[in-house]
């Protein structure tokens, strides 16, 4: 939020520099976060006001003008202009050639004699932006002057000079959503150290006799409050400077004086307001209820939306002229032949306002004060503010009583503050006096005092102070957390808990995957409700977000498995196709007892295996892969009995492996299916595991840890060729020959496996290794030739495998 310095001390009397002033308000908690300095008029040699004397079409082009402009010199300048409202008898801003132009974006560029579609162009025409004096570039600037052609353009426009604090605000600080609210803070800090005051004005409206529209409140569940008044004879046109400066210096384009007053008044008190054209309100009836099904509307920025029955609209007898604090209609604003307006200052339901806003995907200055709350009590002020301005620099008179719907008005809250706790929070104690006067500064009042227990009422104002802690953190912020002493001596002591071990275990379990080439990812724990589209009979356990902040993070995530992919698919878009990625995370879902969170590692591969060279070929990671880092990962947690089996695909996978550790289900893993892929927009082959880190934790208590001496004896190997029917998973082989060939063989593994030619239609061949150890005395070859007898008939009894010779 941009805060004019200028404008600033409208408010409140200060010898300070902006410097201090940016400094005193981060430490209230207004953080600023930049301070510029604004001029209106940069450096603009060259650029000087021209009459422009004709102003034909280019015959080659339909869309630019050859003109004749007299800058001052004995002979006019021929410049091409291709602005629509460019006309004979303008007065206007013209950058002769060398003229060198800082536009409000880009580069600075210098204007140079050249040829346009054939016709010479000596100079150029300017618009606002081009000039860098605002965004505007709708056309070229026309200028109202006396001054003769020639006249250096600095010189008409006058110099605005500025000081721009660039304030962070937080979404709680309703109040300070304005130049007066931050006056209020830098107020109330100052006044510790000297007796400081707002300029306090009050804006009486002078009623009109008789009211021409009919208003009506119906959704009265959306609106708080609604006022509004009529004026005629307004004479719409520029608005005065300093409005104009003003809005500039924050970063608006000023319009004319009628929506620039409204803007004024917005930024100065915090207060929204609607300026409607009366003329155009059909059947001079406003209406403010909600849309109907079905119902389209066409903003103010053309866009045709399709309304939701939530939507409030501001209607008249036969259409929707507004949505209501986010939004005006395309037909029902101020244009420059408007004569009489009905001026609207409302607070609305900040929930219904927020909730419109994100359906539409639109963001205004409105919305961002209405979502957040306004001041239902500081409405009446903001009109009486605008309908000033408007008499005095419109013309305008007022034709009616002020309209106000109020039917619950909204009172002080009501707060019991306990110093003694407030002493404990703060950590100091502070004085009965400091306490009282910081309060009263925040226009808090102290209603009554019963000892150390204070009761207070808090202004409307500020609708996030509702609690006890609320007004402590008030004071705290006013005192300065800076005034809040250490003690010297400070002791504190870390619980070695469980807690505290999972996270050493998690750091350990990161380390060692960095280690191993994965790189750790995060995404974000809410996801788009349409994945649940992907999760079949499990799609309603889903957790939904009340109030969500879009529909891309309207869903807590069920799977790690989104994350997973979009980042696949966001890195493959960028030329990383090649990824071995974990992450922990928790996943949600909620189910007959209630919500539950599962902490979890999720682990994905997927492209090439090893990188691209002529020595290692084009291997590509596979489901293998993935099952070694697991195996792995039980080794580094010292898992027992880690084994894996094929199971039921949960939806997201074509083929999954469940795995175990003991009587822990500890995860799965397999290969993505290829309508997930395609929905997530990833066009590679993805191999995932989501793994039960609470189960892993588990299970690993349940291993007792041991160190084992390093093997004395060697070990022996034997190989085996063998031909399976080509469904045949190589963990069901594992099993079938541990079982066989008892504890001494110590390692099953796979070197190859082939399918196609000369082999029979259904088979696949499979060269396995075994490896066998007795850690108390050397093997024999005869013991291993009997124990490979015993995993070979296995082997063919049980998985029907011919030995290949």
């Amino acid at each position: 939020m941009k805060i004019s310095y200028a404008w600033l001390k409208d408010h409140i009397d200060t010898d300070l520099g902006p410097e201090e002033v940016s400094e005193i308000l981060t430490d209230t908690g207004l953080e600023v976060e930049g301070l510029d300095r604004y001029r209106s008029i940069t450096d603009m040699d060259g650029v000087v006001l021209g009459r422009v004397i004709t102003a034909d079409k280019h015959p080659d082009a339909d869309r630019l003008s050859v003109c004749t402009v007299d800058v001052g010199d004995l002979e006019p300048l021929d410049i091409v202009c291709g602005a629509p409202n460019v006309a004979a008898g303008q007065m206007v801003a013209v950058a002769t050639v060398g003229a060198v132009l800082r536009p409000s974006e880009g580069e600075p560029f210098k204007i140079k004699r050249s040829k346009i579609r054939g016709a010479v162009s000596q100079g150029m025409i300017c618009a606002e932006d081009e000039l860098g004096l605002g965004d505007d570039h709708d056309g070229i600037m026309v200028f109202d002057t006396a001054h003769a052609p020639g006249t250096p353009l600095p010189n008409i426009l006058g110099g605005y000079e500025d000081d721009i604090i660039e304030i962070g605000l937080t979404p709680n600080r309703t109040d300070a959503i304005s130049h007066r609210g931050v006056a209020r803070d830098l107020a109330a800090a100052l006044s510790r150290k000297e007796a400081i005051q707002i300029h306090s004005k009050e804006y009486p409206i002078s009623e009109g006799p008789g009211q021409k529209l009919e208003v009506e409140v119906k959704a009265a569940d959306g609106v708080i409050r609604y006022a509004g008044i009529e004026l005629e004879g307004v004479e719409v046109g520029p608005s005065p400077e300093f409005i104009q400066n003003r809005l500039r210096a924050i970063g608006l384009t000023p319009k004319n004086n009628v929506v620039d007053i409204t803007n004024y008044v917005m930024h100065d008190l915090g207060q929204p307001l609607h300026a409607f054209d009366a003329d155009r309100i059909g059947g001079d009836r406003v209406v403010v209820r909600r849309a109907e099904a079905e119902e389209t509307f066409i903003t103010l920025d053309g866009e045709e939306r399709r309304l939701d029955s939530e939507d409030l609209m501001i209607c008249d007898a036969n259409a929707s002229m507004c949505i209501a604090g986010v939004l005006g209609g395309l037909d029902s604003g101020v244009t420059e032949g408007t004569k009489r307006i009905f001026l609207e200052s409302a607070c609305f339901n900040p929930v219904s306002v927020r909730k419109s806003a994100k359906r539409h995907g639109v963001s205004t200055d409105s919305s961002f004060r209405f979502e957040r709350g306004v001041d239902p009590n500081g409405t009446i002020q903001a009109l009486g503010m605008a309908v000033q301005l408007l008499v005095e620099y419109a013309a305008a008179r007022v034709t009616s009583p002020v309209f106000d719907h109020y039917p619950e008005p909204v009172t002080p809250h009501r707060v019991e503050l306990d110093l003694d706790r407030a002493t404990r929070l703060i950590g100091k104690e502070l004085t009965e006096f400091d306490i009282q006067n910081i309060l009263e500064t925040l226009d808090i009042s102290v209603d009554e005092k019963n000892g150390r227990h204070w009761r207070l009422s808090i202004p409307t104002y500020r609708t996030e102070v509702t609690r006890p802690a609320d007004v402590v953190e008030e004071i705290l912020r006013i005192y300065g957390y800076n005034n809040i002493e250490i003690p010297e001596r400070w002791s504190f002591s870390l619980d070695q808990s469980a807690s505290l071990e999972r996270f050493r275990v998690k750091g350990d379990i990161s380390q060692w995957l960095n280690g191993v080439g994965f790189t750790e990812i995060m995404n974000n724990s809410l996801s788009a409700g349409s994945h649940n589209d992907l999760m079949g009979d499990l799609a309603d356990q889903a957790v939904r977000i009340l109030n969500p902040l879009s529909v891309e993070l309207d869903t807590l995530r069920q799977r790690m498995l989104w994350g997973i992919l979009q980042t696949v698919s966001h890195n493959r878009n960028r030329q990383r196709p090649d990824l071995q990625v974990f992450e922990f995370g928790s996943v949600y879902r909620r189910s007959e007892e209630g919500f539950q969170e599962t902490e979890t590692l999720a682990l994905a591969v997927t492209g090439a295996a090893v990188p691209e060279h002529w020595q290692s070929g084009n291997k590509a990671q596979d489901t293998y892969a993935i099952h070694a880092v697991i195996r792995a990962l039980g080794e580094r947690f010292g898992l027992k009995g880690l084994e894996c089996a094929e199971k039921d695909a949960l939806p997201g996978y074509e083929r999954m492996m469940v795995w175990t550790a003991g009587d822990h289900v500890v995860g799965h893993s397999g290969i993505v299916d290829a309508a997930t892929l395609k929905s997530l927009d990833v066009k590679q082959d993805v191999f995932v595991a989501e793994l039960d880190w609470g189960a892993l934790l588990e299970a690993r208590a349940s291993s007792a840890f041991q160190l084992k001496e390093v093997p004395k004896f060697p070990s022996m190997r034997r190989d085996l060729s063998l031909l399976l029917d080509k469904n045949t998973e190589f963990a069901a082989m594992e099993s079938v020959a541990k079982k066989a060939a008892g504890p001494l063989m110590k390692e099953f593994g796979l070197f190859d496996v082939y399918e196609g030619k000369n082999l029979p239609e259904g088979k696949k061949s499979y060269a396995v290794s075994l490896t066998f150890l007795d850690p108390k005395k050397t093997l024999t070859d005869k013991f291993v030739d009997k124990a490979m007898a015993k995993v070979q008939k296995a082997l063919e009894s049980e998985l029907g495998a011919q030995l290949r010779g």
